[in-house]
């Protein structure tokens, strides 16, 4: 991104990106599920990574940026991205196999809210009257959307594919919190996709064997490259040039779109029909999300050590 014009000006121009990044993660839902129907989800895990933290290294090098990381910051690094990335996907992945795209948005999604939590347990953060909140409609959010399909007998594994998967994703979180890597933002993005990459090529050389190169649909293709080049390359790198310009609940509030863009495009693009329980369930943990992830009042935060 380029650094020219007045700091507000800059400022600006990143705040209007945030609803882009929306986009760019909500029209990914549609597209894994459609690169999955071709592509096994171990392969498509390691090739979306492993290509998309080459387009960032790559990028890192034409802008001049350092790929560098202490050694001694490499584990929680490695760590870091096992949780945050490779089992992030993988699970999302296997949860789009065995639910329907659309609930399996909306109970990722509660990811903010584990995260709300994981942080009371391990880094000691209290809860307000906000973080309670979030609690309580993240829970709701998932006894409004499973409790139907529980009394029908339809409740799937992939619905706890994406409930471990937004608990994985909301742990590395708190383990970056709890022990920061001292690295340029895009590097630790680079490094993170490439680390996940490599830890799903494992799993697709031990549960998939030797990639067998085949002919895809145009269909797929299209979604191949899209979840490559614009969710994981621009999105990422869209996302840490972000955090590292504005307030990091106000970028966090362009994760509210996800779920939404991602249910609304299993409809349009899926012909998926979500029943009035996703709904109000979507509701309930865009409204936990919304709780968790606003910025507090300038009043709780203004000591030094409240970041």
């Amino acid at each position: 991104m380029g650094e020219s014009g007045t700091p507000a000006r800059n400022e600006a121009r990143m705040i209007a990106l945030v609803p882009v990044l929306g986009l760019l993660w909500g029209f990914n839902w549609p597209a894994v599920r459609i690169c999955l129907d071709e592509i096994a989800p171990w392969t498509l895990r390691a090739t979306g990574l492993l290509l998309g933290g080459s387009l960032l290294v790559l990028l890192a090098l034409a802008r001049g940026r350092s790929l560098r990381v202490k050694s001694a910051h490499l584990p929680r690094l490695i760590f870091s991205a096992l949780l945050n990335i490779g089992a992030f996907n993988v699970l999302l992945a296997f949860a789009q196999l065995g639910a329907t795209t659309s609930r399996a948005a909306i109970v990722t999604f509660t990811m903010p809210v584990w995260a709300t939590l994981l942080a009371r347990i391990f880094l000691g953060e209290r809860y307000d009257g906000r973080r309670i909140a979030g609690l309580a409609l993240g829970i709701a959010g998932l006894v409004a959307l499973g409790w139907p399909l529980l009394r029908a007998g339809q409740l799937s594994i992939g619905l706890f594919f994406a409930l471990a998967g937004g608990m994985c994703w909301a742990a590395g979180t708190v383990l970056t919190k709890r022990l920061p890597i001292a690295a340029a933002p895009l590097a630790i993005a680079a490094w993170q996709l490439l680390i996940g990459g490599v830890f799903a090529a494992t799993g697709a050389l031990l549960f998939e064997g030797l990639p067998i190169l085949k002919p895809l649909s145009e269909r797929t293709l299209w979604a191949l490259g899209y979840h490559i080049v614009m969710t994981q390359a621009l999105a990422y790198f869209l996302w840490f040039e972000i955090v590292t310009r504005i307030p990091a609940g106000t970028a966090s509030l362009g994760l509210l779109t996800v779920p939404a863009v991602g249910v609304a495009c299993a409809t349009l693009i899926l012909g998926e029909r979500p029943t009035l329980a996703d709904g109000i369930g979507l509701l309930l943990v865009i409204a936990a999300a919304a709780t968790v992830l606003l910025p507090a009042r300038r009043r709780e935060v203004s000591t030094p050590l409240a970041r």
